[in-house]
């Protein structure tokens, strides 16, 4: 979409070149208001989660829950269509994300509104075996070492719960969950 890469380059022109990256809010909606800006981390986050469509007001229909796999699709798939580098976020992305919204001198309705709350998918594939503590119950229960941990990652992927902001990398990756896509407009 043309106008979609048109409106992108000028909020980032706009953003380096003017007040707009010092005011109290680093969120710009854009001209046709399908995406939020983050100026501060220059990304464009889709207003809708995948499965909802922006209608000039808000975002309908259904949200579509998906595996690991299928959110990878939709971003290929989103990248193909629109001619922009869309992906599933980092984990530190969507806390960001979601620790700026809460602090944004707007409700979060305005930014992202009828967003449902759960469990979002994140493009972090890794498992940190640092943070691995074999004493834990629930790691034990599995069988969660820090020598194994690393064996499990293909199994399992990264998630951030929207309303808490809290991380899980113990997802298991055929499990169906939102997905909300972001593209960097460096």
């Amino acid at each position: 979409m043309r106008h979609l890469r048109l409106c992108l380059g000028s909020l980032l022109v706009i953003a380096t070149h003017s007040s707009i990256a010092a005011s109290a809010s680093d969120f710009v909606i854009s001209e046709d208001g399908a995406f939020v800006v983050d100026i501060q981390t220059e990304l464009a986050w889709s207003r809708c989660i995948e499965g909802m469509q922006w209608n000039g007001k808000t975002c309908i229909g259904t949200p579509h829950l998906s595996t690991y796999v299928e959110a990878l699709a939709i971003a290929r798939e989103r990248t193909k269509a629109d001619g922009l580098q869309w992906r599933v976020p980092r984990v530190k992305e969507l806390q960001h994300l979601l620790n700026k919204k809460a602090h944004e001198k707007r409700k979060p309705e305005e930014l992202f509104p009828a967003t449902p709350l759960g469990w979002h998918w994140t493009g972090s594939a890794n498992v940190d075996t640092k943070s691995v503590n074999q004493y834990q119950y629930k790691n034990i229960e599995q069988g969660v070492t820090a020598k194994n941990s690393n064996s499990l990652a293909f199994l399992h992927g990264w998630a951030v719960n929207a309303q808490t902001g809290e991380a899980r990398g113990d997802v298991l990756k055929r499990e169906k969950l939102l997905v909300r896509l972001v593209c960097e407009i460096k």
